[in-house]
């Protein structure tokens, strides 16, 4: 499904430094652009209405509800975005195009009953003193913003990424003048905002999805046939969505790091600050993984398969076997060099941003440590992408299973040792995993030739 790697190679051959310079700036404005946007529209909203809306903590209530609304829709949804994306893959290459749009309507149908179902005993349950209004548009939020998820992964098969960067500006450009037109309706006008944006994101998604997939029928389900839905791919998307959210809820919720917010919802400014600046620093680490993956790693794989299917000499197949290997030790040097120096750059400007916002600047070391996570990170992420280009769905299972059963431990021991190692919970689950992962990918492609030949 990888689309994007068309427009990188077409940019790359030119062979000038602005080609390149543009491929990159192509690659960082799509991988990160939909985050990046998001959260720049959150900012942007309690920035413009702090000083009207009373009380004056509802800004920040707004936030750290918004923020658990993505995290737990992102956990909600994972168990179906990679699922759902191999369905959609293995449709197109069998020509199957008339299944596509209507298996779409029956993940959204169920995402829908299911997210609408969990937000509404979550809004009865955790947020009594809230009003009714608050609780509606709750739970209207988590539903659509569940089913924006899906509708992403659908575009972004569809390869309409520079579609999905405009509708998300647009979407969240609409989430902050409308906050701003109801901030007299407090923390509700702030929600009620939010909403809005959304749902004009999620209806700009769904023209674009019905007037590239017409079809006779709006629902089925073909995607949970036998042979056709992969329970290993909804364990991965699973595991590694919660792993990546896991210390995030455990400092949250520690009664030494985490504070009350509104009704069950906690936040924990002394982590939250660090992690967010530290995620920062993941744009031009996902520009660099989104051009070595995208262009050469691809050719080298498509060439390596069509030469297995075509009967290409053996001598030629070690060749772009030989040269994935090499493409993905040069990305993870260069994710670790590009890394680096973003690393740096937040560095110098960290002490200016934590006078701002009053955080003392004891929680300076835990910003460094977070800002190595975030590196681990990408790498973590160019790994499960070499897996899912090699199908070895079960390596991915144990990898992101081990990085959220090591992220809970660690951060545990870390939360019990004191504030001198609050990140390193999250820095060692990564280094280890990373660890892991790169040592199976190098066995994995010293053995690709026996794998492809002897085993499928």
């Amino acid at each position: 499904m990888a689309g994007i790697g068309f427009e990188l190679r077409k940019l790359m051959r030119r062979d000038s430094l602005l080609g390149m310079l543009r491929a990159y700036a192509y690659a960082g404005v799509i991988g990160s652009g939909p985050w990046v946007l998001s959260i720049l529209g959150i900012l942007a909203t309690g920035l413009l209405t702090i000083s009207v809306v009373s009380p004056a903590g509802a800004v920040t209530q707004f936030q750290v509800t918004v923020t658990y609304i993505i995290a737990f829709s992102l956990m909600l949804t994972g168990t179906l975005q990679l699922a759902f994306t191999r369905f959609c893959a293995d449709r197109l290459f069998e020509k199957r195009n008339d299944l596509i749009l209507s298996n779409f309507g029956g993940v959204t149908l169920l995402i829908t009953m299911v997210s609408g179902v969990l937000s509404t005993i979550a809004a009865l349950l955790f947020f009594p003193a809230q009003s009714v209004l608050f609780q509606v548009t709750l739970v209207a939020a988590f539903t659509v913003v569940s089913n924006i998820w899906i509708a992403t992964i659908f575009l972004s098969g569809m390869k309409q990424y520079r579609a999905i960067v405009l509708l998300y500006a647009v979407g969240y450009a609409l989430t902050v003048g409308a906050a701003f037109l109801l901030r007299g309706f407090d923390l509700e006008g702030l929600l009620m905002g939010f909403l809005i944006g959304q749902v004009a994101l999620l209806g700009g998604m769904l023209v674009l999805i019905t007037r590239a997939y017409p079809t006779r029928r709006s629902v089925s389900f073909e995607l949970f046939r036998r042979g056709w839905f992969y329970p290993s791919l909804a364990l991965v998307g699973l595991f590694f969505n919660v792993g990546v959210w896991a210390d995030k809820l455990m400092f949250w919720f520690d009664g030494a790091t985490g504070s009350p917010v509104i009704g069950a919802l906690r936040a924990s400014l002394i982590y939250d600050i660090p992690v967010f600046l530290a995620y920062l620093s993941l744009i031009p680490g996902m520009a660099i993984f989104l051009v070595r993956m995208e262009t050469d790693f691809v050719e080298y794989y498509g060439n390596f398969y069509n030469a297995v299917r075509e009967g290409g000499s053996l001598s030629y197949i070690e060749d772009m076997r030989n040269r994935m290997a090499a493409t993905i030790r040069v990305g993870v040097f260069q994710i670790i060099k590009i890394q680096a120096m973003a690393a740096l750059l937040i560095m110098v400007v960290a002490p200016d941003i934590f006078d701002a916002l009053g955080i003392s600047s004891l929680y300076l070391p835990l910003l460094k440590v977070q800002l190595v996570a975030a590196g681990l990170q990408v790498v973590f992420l160019a790994i499960i992408n070499v897996f899912c280009y090699l199908d070895q769905r079960w390596i991915l299972v144990a990898l992101t299973a081990l990085f959220l059963t090591l992220n809970i431990v660690f951060t545990g021991v870390s939360l019990a040792l004191g504030p001198q190692f609050f990140g390193y919970g999250f820095l060692a689950a990564l280094a280890v995993c990373v660890t892991l992962g790169l040592w199976q990918v190098q066995r994995s492609m010293n053995r690709l030739e026996y794998q492809t030949f002897m085993l499928r």
